[in-house]
């Protein structure tokens, strides 16, 4: 392969599976030898021993396995079908397998190691218990412990030889190997194989007195913690990422199809589902992809994919999301979208692209991480020589060498942040809360200003038209042609078609129900303008349907105009060839917990502000609802107008959050500190926002907050404990407080503290009002 010169403005994206890597160290590696290539980027997680590489198209995956490979690790991508038949189930299980046999061979080694090593740590730690010649019998049960139970240690170590790297498996090894290699010279040329010898036990490191002591517990004690704390930590890691494998096993394996023309069904695999068949969903089934109701009614209960506690009542035209339960009656679904396009595997999706990001304190640690080896080899030597310098004995000299070597753990600085993301991101997917990564749990804890839209976000978004006021009241049904009222909407409807907005899509709907569902003509000439309204050519004339502007109204409109403003109605003006010819007005209602929100959001130190295209009126008798001071209400405002009111109070030094629905949210979602998108918004929305709520719960907000409060202080909790245990114990092991045995028990547990405390991330719960509370709440608002 030609490496390429400049690098490529466009990139692509790649995964790769990593093989091999045990410390944050190892990490480093990886990345440092991906970053050799010419505008590669790559971000290693140690938790999932994954990589994602950022890099010009110029470069193949086999480009990027060979590079990992150069820096001592093996590598693939993510493991594809066996073949074209494979179903992602069958891959799934194959996955599992594979998992299961690998922790089988890791509980393997380890029970053999423990049943070879307790005789000697006993023997070597209860002199009682020495008889002669017990050394020998040490000495041969140690052996195998030493380089068998060791050997992929041992492997690794040269293989980063080989590279010119060290990693913990460096520390591991030379630690095993030295504590063995003393305790055979001990025992051959020492002294120490006489019959007889008995050797007290001491956990600081002491003097001979005329024979040298033998280390054989230290050379079984390293191999045997450090399998213990990796055999326990690997189930702990499969611990923070319960919940992602339970997204991924939420789907529905198969299902049954009904044929359209002789209406029988037939089973099929989930894979062989295509967009439009209908498919059965019966009592007690899971939806098995997501689609629209076309016969039955029931209830959904939607609370193992969007946390949402209510079952949802579903009837014909309602949508159904896939993996929702149904728990209630027989339904008819017709597919909308399948595999990769429904809601489920975005949201596994959203949650697995948030696990290759990385905290601002975790780079710091990854770049610690990278020096830390060679720190302690360093260090080991430079004791060593020390003490020997100093007219210590020998070996004291290596013991405290060797303390220095298995005490290191630069593990749990690897682990700090990526086992507490897993465990965050799967449980927030959990409650409805899908963050993209890191860096937006990072700005969400940071966030000190929330600005709110009105419609689809503080409201429910499904809109019904209140009243619409003609400014023709003349019947023309006496002569045969419509009435005004009807002609306006059948030229509003039409064009609204071509309109995606919650008011657009009221308006269709409102005149389809009135005029009838085919009564509406075609749009020509359809123009959209984000944040004023639609414009189109029906029946030969040009129709406008936009928010009213400054323009003096006739009478009846006006008043029309007041009205609805009063109501805290969003009025829609309807022009006719460049005149007003009509007002709608459309009602909404808040969402179910929206003063509650506010509330929380308050009490958590955010201040709420309220930015809609709605006029003053509107906008702030909603904001009164919601007991926002009218001094945070910025009315008729368009994407530009929220996108400047965002960077104004960013110049004033606010960290601000954006919480949206629509595409004119978008621009100003993108230029916030932090984008939040309400999970039934649209696409545009969720793509610029960095946190999606899947529920329909704006209450979420808050619980998000306090989720990215947690997360990060529990990756703070994890970082001080991964730096303070080594500035600590290293001290301690180089000045000879510490033996070997007890150094690498101690390094084993430093990991294992870390992740179990990630652990704890799966349990979190939001802290929500009491009864009592909420009811007063609700009362007031």
């Amino acid at each position: 392969m030609t490496a390429p010169g400049p690098v490529a403005d466009a990139t692509t994206t790649t995964d790769l599976v990593i093989g091999g890597m045990t410390c944050g160290a190892c990490v480093a590696r990886v990345e440092k030898g991906l970053a050799k290539l010419e505008g590669v980027v790559a971000s290693v997680n140690l938790a999932t021993h994954t990589a994602r590489v950022t890099h010009p198209p110029t470069y193949t995956v086999p480009d990027l396995v060979a590079a990992v490979e150069r820096s001592g690790f093996t590598a693939e991508p993510p493991a594809p079908p066996k073949s074209e038949d494979e179903s992602e189930a069958g891959r799934q299980e194959r996955r599992d397998q594979e998992a299961a046999a690998e922790d089988a061979e890791q509980r393997r080694r380890l029970i053999v190691t423990a049943f070879l090593a307790v005789p000697v740590l006993a023997l070597s730690m209860i002199p009682a218990l020495q008889f002669s010649n017990w050394q020998w019998l040490c000495f041969a049960l140690a052996a195998p412990v030493a380089f068998w139970s060791t050997w992929p240690c041992h492997v690794k170590a040269v293989r980063g030889l080989q590279h010119g790297a060290s990693t913990m498996d460096t520390l591991v090894s030379l630690g095993t190997v030295a504590a063995f290699s003393w305790s055979t010279y001990a025992l051959f040329f020492g002294g120490a194989g006489q019959p007889g010898m008995t050797m007290p036990f001491t956990l600081l490191p002491s003097a001979s007195a005329g024979v040298a002591h033998i280390y054989l517990e230290a050379a079984v004690a390293v191999p045997l913690f450090v399998l213990t704390g990796r055999y326990l930590e690997a189930r702990a890691k499969r611990g923070t990422g319960a919940a992602l494998r339970s997204l991924a096993e939420l789907a529905a394996k198969e299902v049954s199809v009904r044929c359209q023309k002789s209406g029988r069904e037939r089973r099929v695999p989930i894979d062989q589902l295509r967009v439009g068949q209908v498919f059965v969903v019966r009592p007690g089934e899971k939806v098995a992809t997501d689609g629209v109701v076309v016969e039955g009614s029931s209830a959904l209960d939607l609370s193992l994919v969007t946390g949402e506690s209510d079952p949802v009542e579903v009837g014909p035209g309602s949508p159904a999301v896939g993996a929702a339960v149904n728990a209630g009656g027989l339904l008819l679904v017709r597919a909308t979208a399948v595999g990769e396009d429904t809601q489920l595997a975005r949201i596994t999706k959203l949650v697995t692209n948030a696990l290759a990001g990385k905290a601002k304190a975790q780079r710091v640690a990854d770049q610690v991480a990278g020096v830390f080896v060679p720190v302690v080899l360093a260090l080991a030597v430079t004791v060593l020589g020390f003490w020997l310098g100093a007219g210590a004995d020998a070996q004291a000299a290596v013991t405290v060498a060797v303390s220095v070597l298995v005490v290191a753990c630069p593990c749990a600085l690897g682990l700090a942040t990526p086992t507490a993301l897993l465990a965050a991101t799967g449980r927030g997917a959990q409650l409805g809360i899908l963050v993209k990564g890191p860096r937006a749990l990072e700005s969400l804890k940071a966030v000190d200003t929330v600005v709110l839209d009105k419609t689809g976000t503080l409201t429910t978004g499904k809109l019904r038209v209140t009243a619409v006021t003609p400014l023709d009241t003349a019947d023309g049904t006496a002569d045969g042609g419509p009435s005004p009222l009807h002609a306006v909407l059948r030229l509003a409807g039409a064009v609204e078609q071509g309109s995606d907005h919650p008011l657009g899509r009221a308006i269709v709907g409102h005149a389809r129900r009135t005029l009838g569902e085919d009564a509406l003509p075609q749009v020509a000439d359809f123009a959209s303008t984000t944040g004023v309204g639609v414009a189109g050519r029906v029946d030969g004339v040009r129709v406008e349907v936009r928010a009213p502007g400054d323009e003096v109204l006739p009478e009846p409109l006006a008043a029309a105009l007041a009205k609805a403003e009063a109501a805290a109605h969003t009025p829609v003006l309807v022009k006719v060839d460049g005149s007003a010819a009509a007002l709608i007005a459309l009602g909404d209602t808040l969402r179910p917990g929206a003063y509650r929100a506010v509330e929380r959001l308050r009490r958590l130190g955010l201040r709420p502000v309220l930015a809609t295209g709605d006029r003053d009126a509107t906008a702030h008798a909603v904001a009164k609802e919601l007991g926002i001071p009218a001094a945070d209400v910025h009315a008729r405002c368009t994407p530009e107008d929220k996108a400047a009111l965002v960077a104004a109070m960013k110049g004033e030094g606010r960290r601000v959050a954006v919480i949206g629905d629509g595409v004119n949210d978008t621009v100003a979602l993108a230029g916030a500190d932090l984008g939040i998108a309400m999970g039934g918004g649209t696409d545009a929305a969720i793509g610029a926002a960095d946190v999606t709520l899947v529920r329909e719960d704006i209450e979420t907000v808050a619980d998000s907050v306090l989720l990215a409060r947690r997360t990060l202080g529990t990756i703070r909790t994890n970082l001080v404990w991964a730096f303070g245990y080594n500035a600590v114990l290293i001290p301690l092991a180089a000045t000879g407080w510490l033996n070997p045995m007890v150094a690498s028990a101690a390094m084993s547990v430093s990991s294992v503290v870390v992740v179990t405390n990630s652990l704890r991330l799966r349990g979190w719960q939001p802290r929500r009002p009491a009864a009592a509370a909420r009811k007063a709440t609700e009362a007031h608002a």
